[in-house]
């Protein structure tokens, strides 16, 4: 039988992909992280299924669940938020059922990044003013940075940087981008992006850092740097161009 590796997308219940919707409706056994995959979704799992909270489990139980289900002739949901291809820490579930033998697919979600845009009401890439999107995290009693992903080495590109994890260090953030980017360039952050909690702040670099210690946002938020963000005078894109030659 097979594991579903499944995107249960940023909170909203209904941003669950139709494949991911259908996919977990025929699975027997479905492991979710409870703290973060809204208990709605679990209404689409069959009747009688076995359903396997994950948030106080280590990778060794989680395997041994999955590869029970399968020995047992069980498909299973392994529900992630947001997508599994973006921090959702299935490189080494997949890993470890590759050595088991038990076969896998993906099925993608809707990214928190993208929830947050939609929130901001933004288009991350605009032309001639940015078309380069950075996602990335801090480091901070995690798993180390690689050498040459750090703040400061990516802040000189001036992309647009989408931080996850990061809120409890936005003091940190503050400081070592806005050599980069300047106290005015605009920021944002977006907690709890599609669900009925969501909180929004916009602001620059010089404020953004206040506006997240006054709101006592700590988790489950992306923060946002980058000119696109205000961006209003911009050319419009060649894609819908008249001049553009189509066939």
């Amino acid at each position: 039988m097979t594991v579903h590796f499944i995107g249960a997308g940023p909170g909203a219940a209904d941003l669950i992909t139709l494949r991911g919707a259908r996919t977990l409706a025929a699975c027997q056994v479905c492991l979710y992280a409870g703290s973060l995959v809204p208990g709605e979704l679990l209404a689409e799992c069959p009747d009688g299924a076995r359903l396997v909270d994950t948030a106080r489990m280590d990778l060794d139980a989680i395997t041994a669940e999955m590869v029970a289900a399968h020995e047992a002739g069980h498909d299973v949901a392994r529900l992630h938020s947001g997508d599994p291809s973006v921090y959702s820490a299935v490189a080494e579930q997949m890993r470890r059922l590759d050595a088991a033998g038990v076969p896998y697919e993906m099925v993608p979600g809707v990214p928190a990044f993208a929830a947050a845009a939609a929130s901001l009401k933004r288009e991350l890439t605009v032309p001639t003013v940015g078309q380069t999107v950075i996602l990335t995290r801090v480091a901070h009693q995690a798993t180390a940075m690689p050498e040459g992903e750090d703040l400061a080495t990516l802040g000189r590109s001036g992309a647009l940087l989408v931080l996850h994890l990061a809120a409890r260090h936005v003091d940190r953030v503050v400081e070592e981008l806005t050599p980069h980017y300047g106290a005015d360039c605009p920021a944002a952050v977006v907690a709890y992006a599609s669900r009925e909690n969501e909180l929004i702040l916009r602001g620059a670099l010089r404020d953004i850092a206040g506006q997240v210690a006054a709101s006592g946002v700590l988790r489950t938020a992306v923060i946002m740097v980058g000119r696109t963000l205000g961006a209003e005078q911009f050319g419009d894109s060649y894609l819908y161009s008249a001049d553009r030659q189509r066939h």
